[in-house]
């Protein structure tokens, strides 16, 4: 049998390329009992669209390829300073595993994070996953100072499913591409709470949510607002972003998106990146109001879970989210300095 070192260094690793799909959903499916190939198709789609934020890489040994492993560059979730690289998918053949494979793949990880900026690595797993538990600390990751918090969507007191799901096209059900950005034929999508409209974010509020989100953290987040609002165009399937009108203009947002995958997920899952509120509406009712529009659309699109990481330091956040009914996730947070 090869030792580690041995298997290691007969291992080359590459940048992953789409023609790599096949082999990497092969893995996955043997890892994780069920394919996920429209989350990995998109995954590397993005890269391709955007290659400066995603840090992919394939493990070959010979022409086979034997491990894969996906980040992406984060910045600017709930006020986070720093660029972050975020670990979304990692696995290996089952004959690779415990040969040193995983950790050539999160070296090449980070010398890319070291190269672009990074600061750090981020990533979660649920604290059952002993297996992946055991890589995350032979690697040097330790706990993250974020609390993950959740909340099923149909259990949730601000999901209101008052006219019932709205009808899905057959193949547009969770794990496909399903457009959580687009406009329904049911008032039930647009209708107005406390005297906001709330709708599908469009580049069009783009001036308000850098204004409002300026006068809350007391700095200029447009780069990174701009690039969550350019991905919610260019791929509207996993993007679930809101923005709140009143008296004719923006007055709050709420930016999230849909995560097909990630570590041992059964079902799609959509994680909040970030809101906010104009001061001029606070206590208003406005953020109560983005979040109960985000329940009704997830419900009516079958996606069960809403998710988020915050700085357990944002006592007010955490306030604000427990209020609204999330709770204490089994995920947990890590991170690693690059």
């Amino acid at each position: 049998m090869s030792t580690p070192a041995v298997a290691a260094a007969t291992v080359q690793i590459r940048a992953l390329q789409p023609a790599d799909l096949d082999a990497v959903v092969a893995i996955d499916a043997a890892i994780e009992g069920r394919t996920r190939r429209d989350y990995i198709e998109r995954r590397l789609r993005s890269a391709q669209k955007q290659p400066l934020l995603h840090a992919q890489f394939a493990a070959m040994q010979g022409d086979q390829l034997v491990g894969y492993l996906l980040g992406r560059l984060a910045s600017g979730e709930f006020g986070r300073r720093a660029p972050a690289l975020r670990i979304e998918l990692v696995g290996l053949r089952p004959e690779h595993s415990r040969r040193g494979v995983g950790r050539a793949l999160f070296d090449a990880l980070l010398r890319w994070g070291g190269r672009h900026g990074a600061s750090e690595i981020r990533t979660l797993s649920n604290w059952t996953r002993s297996d992946m538990l055991g890589w995350l600390a032979g690697l040097g990751f330790e706990l993250a100072p974020n609390l993950v918090l959740e909340s099923r969507v149909g259990e949730n007191h601000l999901y209101a499913d008052r006219d019932g799901p709205l009808s899905i096209e057959t193949g547009e059900g969770p794990g496909h591409e399903i457009d959580f950005g687009r406009d329904e034929g049911n008032d039930q999508e647009r209708h107005a709470r406390h005297g906001c409209d709330v709708r599908a974010m469009t580049a069009a509020d783009l001036d308000a949510i850098v204004r409002i989100d300026r006068e809350n953290t007391g700095r200029d987040r447009r780069e990174y607002l701009t690039a969550r609002q350019a991905e919610a165009e260019q791929d509207r399937s996993i993007r679930v972003s809101l923005a709140a009108h009143c008296d004719g203009t923006v007055v709050g947002y709420l930016m999230a998106r849909a995560d097909l995958g990630d570590f041992g997920r059964t079902a799609p899952v959509a994680v909040i990146d970030t809101l906010g509120v104009d001061p001029s509406y606070a206590h208003r009712g406005v953020g109560h109001t983005l979040m109960a529009q985000l329940f009704d659309n997830l419900g009516a699109l079958r996606v069960e879970t809403v998710e988020t990481a915050v700085p357990l330091a944002n006592t007010t956040l955490l306030g604000f989210l427990l209020a609204c009914g999330l709770r204490n996730s089994p995920r947990l947070a890590f991170r690693r300095a690059v």
